[in-house]
């Protein structure tokens, strides 16, 4: 370290190093964490994976650094332009004499008072007791008829649609299209709700969709929606957007899936498990019939040895026992039959309930529904130039034209038909139309009849 001495006293001069440690600690103790809101500007996202951008408003700006430990956690992709909020610790890197942000954490800067929002009506509706377990219903265990209340397009409806197909097809799907994101998602979320459980033809109700930030996710935070969820008679499963992301739905559902697909997985046995179990009574069921075939047949080794004077006792009572055996070994032959063949039967329903069967059924109907509607045209048709020859008949009928062809002529003046002679004098240019064509004719003379 240098001094240097001035008139007035003698002071101590720092080094660049020694003042900007003096200025980091300074810094960085007096603002441990904070948050700030402002614009993203000059965003850079190298192939580390960190994010280095500017902080501005309209008078200011700071330099920001989020490592790719913290941006992993980011709900949304910023953007320049975006304004967002951030949780950050305000730190001053000594070599270059810069004063920077280390970001922990980012959100859009409508978020935070989306999740203050949600907050609140989390906390009011808990201590209503909308949340309690004591009022929630058990699902059903093999749900004949399931209604998904989704959007009709996007990949959470095929996921579900899927998982039922694969575990258990013979549940009857109802696909209720609604919004799922915007201003009418929520009005638009509680009719279809509305008329599926009002409708109690649905043993549980699904509503899903994917994943979203919290904005995206809002219609599910609806209060008006979660007590109708709450009031519901038929089971809901709330279904939305992925594992970490919880709505006010999620709350108040009977049960929360982490994802759709675990929602169709909670409602859907799986038909291979269905399987082993027939086929593990099937095996019990003969275990069963062999022992007591076997405790018969000791049973008659037994009675032979006891038996045996007078011979033709002991033949009658043979005889009898052998007629006992097979119709034992029938029985046992014929409910091993009847089991296979419910077996065989649910193992043919299941393969009848294939997409692929449906789709070339209605094909056939819709190419039934064309040959009709081809000859109900032709049939109309025909009738239609039936009906319009009539129609020409009969204005053949009452046609000025053929009046004339059978020799009456019309006569007319001025354009007008001349129907008195006191319309005419004589002198007057006059007109005949007769059949084919015109007369000019001149009054030589009138009279009156």
């Amino acid at each position: 370290m240098k001094n240097f001495t001035t008139s007035a006293s003698q002071e101590t001069a720092f080094t660049v190093s020694q003042l900007n440690r003096q200025v980091q600690q300074l810094l960085e103790a007096s603002f441990p964490w904070i948050l700030v809101e402002g614009e993203i500007s000059n965003l850079a996202k190298p192939g580390s994976g960190h994010w280095y951008f500017s902080l501005k408003d309209d008078k200011a700006q700071i330099r920001c650094a989020m490592f790719k430990s913290k941006n992993n956690a980011v709900r949304f992709q910023p953007k320049d332009g975006d304004m967002v909020r951030l949780r950050a610790r305000v730190t001053f890197y000594g070599p270059r004499g810069d004063c920077q942000l280390s970001v922990e954490r980012m959100e859009s800067a409508g978020e935070g008072a989306l999740q203050q929002t949600f907050e609140r009506l989390k906390t009011s509706l808990q201590l209503e007791g909308l949340f309690d377990a004591k009022h929630k219903k058990s699902l059903p265990e093999k749900p004949e008829r399931v209604a998904i209340i989704t959007s009709p397009i996007g990949a959470a409806v095929r996921d579900m649609i899927i998982a039922f197909r694969r575990r258990f097809p013979l549940t009857e799907l109802t696909i209720l299209p609604s919004l799922v994101q915007g201003a009418d998602a929520a009005k638009n979320i509680l009719k279809q709700l509305e008329r599926a459980d009002g409708s109690g033809h649905f043993d549980a109700i699904i509503l899903g969709r994917g994943g979203g930030s919290l904005e995206d996710l809002w219609s599910f935070n609806d209060e008006t929606l979660a007590r109708a969820v709450f009031n519901a008679n038929t089971p809901i499963v709330s279904a939305v957007g992925h594992e970490t992301d919880f709505t006010i739905t999620d709350f108040v559902a009977d049960v929360r899936a982490a994802t759709p697909t675990a929602a169709a997985e909670l409602l859907s046995p799986d038909k291979k498990q269905l399987i082993q179990q027939i086929q593990q009574q099937e095996h019990q069921l003969t275990l069963r019939m062999s022992r007591l075939l076997e405790q018969s047949q000791q049973q008659l080794d037994f009675l032979n040895k006891r038996i045996r004077h007078p011979k033709e006792r002991i033949g009658q009572q043979q005889n009898e026992l052998n007629q006992l055996k097979r119709r034992l070994e029938q029985s046992i032959q014929r409910t091993l039959s009847e089991q296979k063949l419910v077996t065989t039967n649910l193992l043919h329903r299941l393969e009848n309930n294939s997409p692929t069967r449906r789709i070339t059924q209605e094909r056939q109907q819709l190419n039934e529904i064309n040959t009709r509607l081809t000859r109900a045209l032709s049939n109309t048709l025909s009738n239609k130039q039936t009906a319009f020859a009539r129609i020409i008949e009969k204005l053949n009928l009452v046609s000025p034209l053929n009046t004339l062809s059978r020799g009456y002529a019309i006569t007319s003046k001025d354009k007008q038909v001349i129907r008195s002679v006191e319309e005419v004098k004589k002198g007057d240019p006059i007109h005949v139309r007769v059949q084919d064509g015109e007369i000019h004719c001149v009054v030589a003379d009138t009279s009156s009849s």
